[in-house]
């Protein structure tokens, strides 16, 4: 196996490289990578050395579909072809590397059109960890003229609310910062709730950063319209098998470092917020109804299944 693909392993297995996007490029980057560097001579030797990089990216945590995903059909890509040249097998992975990485920018800023619209002047969003989709969205709407402001929670243990809400600073967007506690004290004052994802089950729940489906009751309770942002391709299609989305259990150093010995920290890094608790996924292809997420897959992406 290639070192790039054993270091961007380690490397998101240790979290240097976060979120569900960039976990995916990463991991397509190195697939790309190796198969230019390719020391195989047939072809069922070229694709086993896919698969096993596969099964390399799907050890480095359980919650990533988008990643995996995108590994299954850059395979899908080399066992379709009738040719048996590993030259021309490596050409059509660097080919389709390359167009899935362009087509997965062109759904994000699909996506932020159309959830820019959802924002509204005078308006205040809430927001849950870090989505560079949602932030995108958020641009999108400040570059339309929207005037509006954020609350951005801290998002524990990681602090990546800390990452949006420099992003959302720098975009020129009055933003304001909470801790995850403060978040019913706030809500009353909200106009809706977005956040982002990391899976889509094929319910059409979505799994998002630990609290998101705290957040999603206390919106529920309030009368506000809670949204999720995303890409259609983290949807899992695992889960059409009766398969539960596999919840990561991090470490619990990220909580307390020097707890007590004998104590139990808990550490899961992601919950699921149950559809009717979603007013819509906003994704490439509009704002669907939750539920509907595996006929749109099946219309717009097929290879999937």
């Amino acid at each position: 196996m290639s070192e790039t693909i054993l270091i961007t392993a380690e490397k998101i297995k240790k979290l240097q490289i976060q979120g569900a996007r960039n976990v995916a490029i990463a991991a397509i980057k190195a697939i790309q990578t190796q198969a230019k560097q390719t020391t195989t001579k047939t072809k069922a030797q070229f694709i086993d050395e896919l698969k096993e990089a596969q099964t390399i990216f799907a050890e480095t945590r359980e919650t990533e579909p988008l990643m995996r995903n995108a590994i299954h059909y850059l395979i899908t890509q080399t066992q379709n072809v009738k040719t048996l040249k590993v030259s021309e097998l490596s050409q059509i992975i660097n080919a389709a590397s390359t167009q899935f990485l362009k087509d997965l920018d062109a759904t994000r800023e699909q996506t932020a059109e159309i959830g820019a619209k959802r924002i509204k002047d005078d308006s205040i969003i809430l927001t849950h960890c870090h989505s560079s989709t949602v932030t995108r969205l958020l641009a999108k709407a400040k570059e339309d003229g929207k005037n509006f402001s954020v609350i951005c929670t801290e998002t524990r243990p990681a602090f990546q609310g800390r990452i949006t809400a420099k992003e959302l600073v720098s975009f020129g967007i009055e933003t304001s910062f909470i801790v995850d506690s403060a978040t019913r004290t706030y809500m009353g004052d909200v106009d809706l709730v977005i956040v982002g994802a990391d899976a889509i089950t094929s319910e059409g729940n979505v799994v998002n950063k630990i609290g998101s489906s705290n957040i999603a009751l206390l919106a529920h309770e309030a009368c506000k319209p809670f949204y999720a942002v995303s890409e259609l391709l983290k949807f899992d299609p695992a889960t059409l098998a009766g398969v539960c989305e596999k919840i990561e259990q991090r470490n619990p150093a990220e909580i307390w470092d020097e707890a007590p010995a004998k104590l139990i920290v808990r550490n899961p890094a992601f919950d699921v917020t149950p559809n009717r608790y979603i007013h819509g996924l906003i994704c490439e292809e509009g704002i669907i109804s939750p539920p509907s997420i595996v006929e749109v897959m099946r219309r717009r992406y097929p290879w999937v299944f």
